[in-house]
């Protein structure tokens, strides 16, 4: 099968959803991408984690349109196209996986229309800035085309604050939920789930200190350059 790789990294990434309670129901979903294809394999929509299957992944282009697949793509297709075509095509940056969820704490800060101040180290391990979080749509954006303006609200508030999309690999939707990409989809994931625990873990600082400080900047670029800078030497290397 042409696309059988694709299909079994979004099959295993989704699973990886209720698994990582990132959310419940059908309220998730996983994209792997084939940069050089220009397709990418994703969850279908309204089907509940346990009657998913490798062969249920729907392929689609970044144009949005799908390709392969018996079943329709998740409603939420159309961000997921906007974003590979503008950061893992034409900003080049390594992006080989998209989630988005509805994960309790990442939620409730995008329901806040609120960026994720950057508290400690557990944050600065992953990202150099808050957790940023877009405004809402407007009414005119809604009703164009709600999925791909989410997209494209993503994409533009990274050019306004001059965000790399190859750092800051987390954002929150205002008023809806988090998207989150990595290198491949499993790393996706992962990155949804350090978010989600990142949300928590800001949520209850201010709980327990409403004036709470944010980490200074030379504690916060020891710890992300020790794990991805040069010089890094977190782990056991390659």
């Amino acid at each position: 099968m042409i696309y059988e790789n694709i299909r079994r990294q979004a099959y295993e990434a989704n699973m990886q959803i209720p698994a990582n309670h990132l959310a419940l129901y059908t309220w998730g979903n996983v994209s792997a991408f084939d940069k050089e294809k220009g397709v990418f394999a994703i969850k279908p929509s309204g089907v509940p984690y346990p009657e998913l299957t490798p062969e249920s992944m729907v392929i689609v282009d970044i144009e949005g349109k799908k390709v392969d697949g018996n079943l329709n793509p998740s409603s939420d297709t159309p961000t997921h196209a906007v974003l590979y075509k503008e950061f893992a095509v034409k900003q080049n940056a390594e992006i080989g996986g998209i989630i988005h969820t509805h994960s309790t704490y990442a939620v409730s800060w995008a329901q806040a229309t609120r960026d994720v101040p950057l508290f400690g180290t557990t944050h600065a391990d992953h990202i150099q800035t808050c957790v940023p979080c877009t405004p809402y749509l407007s009414k005119e954006a809604v009703e164009k085309d709600y999925e791909y303006e989410t997209g494209t609200s993503i994409i533009k508030m990274f050019e306004e604050r001059k965000l790399n999309p190859s750092e800051v690999n987390m954002v929150l939707c205002g008023g809806h939920g988090p998207f989150c990409w990595g290198k491949n989809a499993d790393k996706a994931v992962y990155n949804a789930t350090v978010l989600e625990e990142i949300c928590k873990m800001a949520l209850n600082t201010l709980m327990i200190n409403p004036d709470a400080s944010t980490l200074p900047d030379y504690i916060i670029n020891k710890h992300y350059m020790r794990k991805h800078g040069p010089n890094a030497y977190y782990g056991q290397g390659k």
